[in-house]
This record gives structure tokens, sequence and C-alpha cells, in this order.
């Protein structure tokens, strides 16, 4: 396995630079692909945005000025990718801006690939009525167990304002679970 700086390194060099491009999607594609799942739900929207993700990676990897990990990078032009295509899908559909958790549960319960018991399912209804930033913030703290710190550069918050966020996310999950 390579190291970042040494993908980063073959990435510059245009000899590597297309070897190198597939060793950083073979190593991200499948976290990144269950990060902009768990904004999207529906598995053909995931697929588009996780293509658009690395065609913005390819364009700008040689930017990328190593401030930050290369994943939190990456991690950040996902969600990025995801929240303009979710804000893009709920304006063509005619939704408003705050209120998708009824789109997605649908999205949800027609797609063939979740496979999820009843509880999961009753978990991921619970999750999608949260807004937009607070399902981020729970799914990467809960499920990818990222640390504040990262996330905080990922998404570009405090993290006092992710702490409280992920805190009112799982309070309004554990509500949604009693009351339904």
């Amino acid at each position: 396995m390579n190291s970042d700086k040494e993908l980063l390194i073959k990435f510059r060099d245009p000899e590597t630079r297309n070897y190198a491009f597939n060793l950083l999607v073979r190593e991200y594609q499948k976290r990144l692909y269950w990060h902009i799942r768990k904004i999207l739900i529906d598995h053909d929207d995931s697929n588009d945005v996780l293509q658009n993700v690395f065609i913005k990676v390819w364009k700008n990897l040689d930017a990328f000025k190593e401030e930050s990990q290369l994943y939190t990078w990456l991690y950040r032009i996902a969600t990025n990718e995801s929240i303009t295509f979710l804000n893009q899908k709920k304006k063509r559909a005619g939704i408003p801006m705050d209120d998708v958790s009824d789109f997605l549960a649908a999205n949800l319960e027609s797609d063939h690939y979740f496979k999820g018991d009843e509880i999961q399912a009753k978990l991921q209804k619970a999750i999608l009525t949260l807004p937009d930033k607070q399902r981020i913030v729970f799914n990467m703290r809960y499920f990818d167990e990222i640390k504040y710190e990262e996330m905080s550069e990922i998404l570009e918050t405090s993290v006092g304002a992710l702490k409280a966020s992920y805190h009112h996310a799982v309070k309004k999950v554990e509500d949604h679970l009693k009351n339904h």
C-alpha cells in the first residue's frame, strides 16, 4: 500500500500519473461511495456523484497543498458534491429545501440495494428526518467514526459546533425511534 505522500509524488510525475490515480481510486472509492450513499440514499445517484468527485479530484489534485490529509480533502469534495447534487435534485423535484426526509425515505424504501432489517430501516428513516448538515455529521461520527477534529477540516466547521450538531442529531434520532 502506498502512502498518500507517495501517491501524490507519483501523480505529479507524468510517467506515473494514471497509475497513481488508479491507486487513489482503489484506495478511497469504497469509503467515499458509502459516505455519499448515506447522504443521497440512492445507489445510482451515489455512483454519479462519486464519478463527479473523481473527475474533480483528477482536475485539482495537482493543486492539493497537503495542508490537510488527502482523505480529508477527498471527503470534503464528496460532501460538497453530494450536497450540491441533493439541492439540485430538490429544486428539480420542486421539494422545499428543508423538507427532503419523505423524498429520501421513499428512495430508501424503493432501493433494492438496501438489504437492512426492520431495525436498520427504522434507524435510517430516523436519520433521514434530520436536516442535511446534521445528518452528515451524524453519519460521519456514528457510522464512519470520524474524529471531530477531522470532521472540522472536512466540513469547515468548528469542533464545538459539530459536537452540538451531533448531540442534537442523536436526540432527534432517539425521539423519532421512541415515537415511531
